[in-house]
């Protein structure tokens, strides 16, 4: 203790009070730092909505690099210019001072794809993804039209080497379908590609119909064949290019009465479940009869204008549509320079010689009314 001006001063409590005071001085910073800094924050996720909320939808930007004119170097060979500009639609480069086309069928090295949500650049490599395939085409596949005994002498395979690449596709097949219904998928999609004799878009519509069938419990405790021949059929119909039952049957080896009767069956049973309901019309058929027959692009016109004659007649409910569609090609045929028989047209129609001169006659009482 001491004394100073006549009071005693106790330095030790001084000195607390001053580290108090210091570290109350520093807790209140940091607070007010804190504070400072969610406002910062805030403020900025304001800003951010705000901008969000302002921006417009603008179209998708081709992503990834773009055509640039590193290609094109020193002054234009017209005006001296040495400014460019890149006409990304053409595939050009354009002096931005008189015009001159530098260089044009420039090569974009951007994604086939445009990126409408702005994301990571995808790669301009790989095949797109079908439902064709069992794993949507995320591997690859030994091609069975590849080790035919035609795709051998194409490639130039021996029979040694041709057995060998037989076996390794079935090794691959087998390493791809570890459990039961990845192996029928793959048979299944094998069918559809193989036998329903479609163009590819249609192709998918019968893959999709059949991943459908699957899903709900159609394919247990029928057939695979079967199941996918009724799908193929199916979108065949509703893309308008019907197939008849009977040349369905025979692609899938489904000939037999008792076959070809449980084919119908599930043809009604898939088209039931899957609400596909597009009845077919005559007219449907008529482009594929009038190409099966060879007949002249006159014909087809004929039957046509016939058929837009007689289609509102009631005398038709209840006659097959192949068989109607084949009656009008042969009246039109009959009255062109290029006549078929009845037993072509019914050979093609997929009806006998009596049915069809029995629609004959109705549709010969029909335009004398």
């Amino acid at each position: 203790m001491e004394k100073q001006l006549g009071k005693d001063v106790d330095f030790g409590k001084i000195i607390n009070y001053k580290s108090l005071n210091i570290l109350t001085m520093t807790i209140q910073l940091e607070v007010d730092m804190m504070k400072g800094g969610t406002t910062e924050r805030s403020e900025a996720k304001n800003k951010s909505i705000k901008s969000n909320r302002d921006r417009r939808i603008s179209t998708g930007q081709r992503p990834s690099r773009a055509r640039s004119t590193e290609n094109i170097s020193g002054s234009c060979e017209v005006c001296g210019g040495t400014s460019w500009d890149t006409d990304n639609i053409r595939g050009e480069t354009i002096c931005s001072e008189c015009g001159y086309v530098a260089a044009e069928n420039m090569i974009d090295p951007g994604a086939e794809w445009v990126n409408h949500s702005n994301g990571d650049d995808r790669s301009r490599v790989g095949a797109p993804s079908t439902l064709t395939l069992s794993d949507k085409g995320l591997s690859t596949e030994i091609r069975r039209s590849d080790l035919t005994s035609g795709g051998a002498r194409k490639h130039g395979l021996s029979g040694k080497a041709l057995r060998d690449w037989r076996r390794r596709q079935r090794i691959d097949q087998r390493s791809k379908t570890r459990d039961s219904r990845s192996r029928n998928l793959s048979v299944a999609m094998q069918f559809i590609r193989d036998r329903g004799d479609l163009p590819p878009q249609i192709e998918q519509e019968a893959a999709s119909l059949y991943r459908h069938s699957v899903e709900r419990g159609l394919v247990t405790g029928r057939s695979i064949r079967g199941v996918t021949a009724a799908c193929v059929y199916i979108a065949a119909r509703e893309a308008k290019i019907p197939r008849k039952i009977e040349d369905i049957g025979e692609a899938f080896d489904m000939i037999s009465d008792v076959e070809v009767k449980e084919l119908k069956r599930t043809i009604r049973l898939v088209a039931r479940n899957l609400g596909t309901h597009h009845i077919t019309g005559p007219e449907e058929y008529f482009e594929k009869f009038h190409s099966d027959l060879g007949l002249p692009p006159t014909v087809l016109g004929g039957a046509r204008e016939i058929w837009s004659q007689v289609k509102d007649d009631l005398s038709w409910q209840g006659k097959k549509p192949s068989g109607i569609a084949g009656v009008v090609l042969y009246y039109a045929s009959q009255n062109s320079t290029s006549p078929r028989t009845q037993s072509e047209v019914c050979k093609i129609s997929g009806i006998s010689e009596v049915t069809l001169r029995g629609l004959l006659k109705i549709l010969n009482q029909m335009l004398s009314e």
